[in-house]
């Protein structure tokens, strides 16, 4: 089982704890990251994009010239796809990008990015994490004694309102519940910092 140092609030380190094989210790797999992240990234597209076709743009009510007798090809309307200002031929129109993977691999892709972390010594577990009122500067002296001056992902084991308004002015940091970790945030910050609770709750829910 990995250990890992377990700190306390104000940085200081308290012990260690072992982290479970099956959640924090298995060999990432890439491939399985990679299409985790894809699907995230989709999920998180608007598909709001709108072209207008023939039946939609203003105008071409009449045919613009007799059918024979001009010379010129026949046309039907002056909104056709070919004319300037005519409808768009199979332009986007709003779409849902979000797709699923199967539960096995999204469960191997978030136990694949905690191991990575682990790996790369990129972890950090806190005793507790506790905030008598929302004060962004206490937060900041928190990050301070636990010397995290990169992006940092922190996680709790219930949404503790007190820590995510304290962090929320800081750039770079990202706060979320055991329930709410992804990939794509584990992978886009340097440094995961995550409660010993939160840890428990994890491996309750992965291992």
């Amino acid at each position: 089982m990995p250990k890992v140092a377990l700190y306390n609030q104000s940085g200081s380190q308290v012990g260690e704890i072992e982290l479970s094989d099956a959640v924090f210790g298995i060999q990432p797999n890439n491939h399985v990251l990679f299409e985790a992240v894809m699907m995230q990234r989709a999920s998180l597209r608007q598909g709001t994009h709108k072209v207008k076709n023939r039946s939609e743009v203003a105008g071409g009510g009449r045919k613009p010239w007799r059918q024979k007798g001009t010379g010129r090809a026949r046309q039907g309307s002056i909104r056709s796809p070919q004319w300037r200002g005519g409808g768009i031929v199979f332009g986007p129109v709003p779409r849902s990008y979000s797709y699923k993977l199967p539960k096995k691999v999204r469960r191997l892709a978030i136990k694949s990015a905690l191991s990575s972390k682990v790996q790369g010594e990129s972890i950090l577990v806190l005793e507790s994490l506790n905030l008598e009122q929302p004060k962004t500067k206490e937060f900041a002296n928190v990050l301070k004694g636990l010397a995290v001056n990169r992006k940092a992902l922190v996680v709790t084991d219930v949404f503790n309102e007190n820590v995510a308004l304290s962090a929320r002015n800081i750039p770079g940091i990202t706060v979320v519940d055991a329930n709410g970790i992804n990939v794509l945030d584990v992978l886009n910050h340097d440094q995961l910092i995550i409660t010993k609770a939160a840890v428990e709750k994890v491996e309750e829910v992965l291992g």
